[in-house]
């Protein structure tokens, strides 16, 4: 039997007015200015990677020094540390610091460090070849931390967090050592992203590696001038340079990473979806405090202009 859907309701409400047509859900409603713009989030599209060396150089060159302008990395009479891991993107690093050093109009300095941790069966002489013939002024520091941390390791815990916090308290006390102003690291755009997705799904914060960082001490900076490449540049890069890549023998040995799963998980996404990772280094840099949780970063209790309560997003 049909009911009448402008039948009233026992409660004498009629059903018209509890459930919106399927035609009301679809439909925004009316604007309170009908004659504004609709809003338009300009998302960037997947950078392509081109197979001329050249242009590739020139590319990877751009995001580098847009990222240094941005953040005010370099400043002149700069001293800059070069971190060496030995991996593809501290090479990287170095290379563009250097091209950087040659044709930028701030006058600094560069020395590679490579920190010597001891790992069994580690090739640093054929890391030091390669600093030998680098052209710039380098360093290594032996400080075996390797066995500190595989002694100090709790079980079930992984090695990467301890490591890190050693030889970041070494490359420190070595810059202060060396009269470094400037301690560059060579985390590159994936790497931002993927600490934004491990503090948000395992630490609960909204969180990623800053570009430029004041250390506590009040004496070092860190900086990040390759916050801006895309790592499939780098590993591009990487293999036209023919790199000598040296893995880390700590890293090796645990598979079940939450970085690496975090890192593979944004491969995935990156497959699927052609502008998503440029669309997540964006989102980094475009906080909306009013449409988020925090307490500390809006007060909720305000009435917000127009135009900050116009709903940006791609699902409005």
């Amino acid at each position: 039997m049909q009911q009448n859907s402008g039948t009233p309701s026992p409660s004498g409400i009629r059903a018209s007015q509890v459930v919106p047509s399927l035609r009301s859900l679809r439909e925004p409603p009316p604007s309170a200015n009908p004659d504004a713009e609709p809003v338009h989030i300009k998302v960037p599209k997947r950078a392509i990677i081109p197979d001329d060396p050249a242009l590739l150089e020139r590319r990877m060159s751009h995001l580098f020094s847009k990222a240094c302008k941005d953040f005010g990395m370099l400043e002149n009479g700069d001293k800059v540390m070069v971190c060496m891991s030995g991996g593809k993107d501290s090479y990287g690093l170095l290379h563009f610091m250097q091209r950087a050093q040659k044709h930028s109009p701030i006058d600094f300095e560069i020395i590679a460090v490579h920190l010597d941790q001891g790992h069994p069966g580690f090739p640093t002489a054929t890391l030091e070849q390669f600093l030998k013939d680098s052209g710039s002024p380098y360093e290594i520091v032996h400080y075996h931390t390797y066995q500190i941390v595989l002694d100090k390791l709790e079980p079930g815990k992984t090695t990467c967090s301890l490591c890190s916090r050693l030889r970041r308290g070494i490359l420190y006390d070595t810059a202060k050592k060396m009269g470094v102003t400037k301690v560059a690291l060579g985390h590159h755009r994936d790497d931002m992203i993927a600490t934004l997705m491990l503090n948000l799904f395992f630490c609960g914060q909204l969180k990623s590696m800053p570009p430029i960082l004041r250390a506590d001490d009040g004496v070092n900076t860190v900086i990040r001038p390759m916050a801006y490449i895309p790592e499939a540049m780098l590993v591009k890069w990487a293999e036209i340079k023919q790199y000598p890549v040296l893995p880390c023998g700590l890293c090796s040995k645990q598979p079940d990473l939450k970085r690496a799963q975090m890192q593979q998980l944004l491969k995935d996404m990156d497959e699927r979806y052609p502008g998503a990772m440029p669309s997540a280094i964006n989102a980094l840099s475009t906080v909306k405090p009013r449409f988020l949780l925090d307490r500390n970063l809006w007060d909720f209790s305000k009435t917000a202009s127009v135009a900050e309560d116009r709903d940006e997003d791609a699902f409005a």
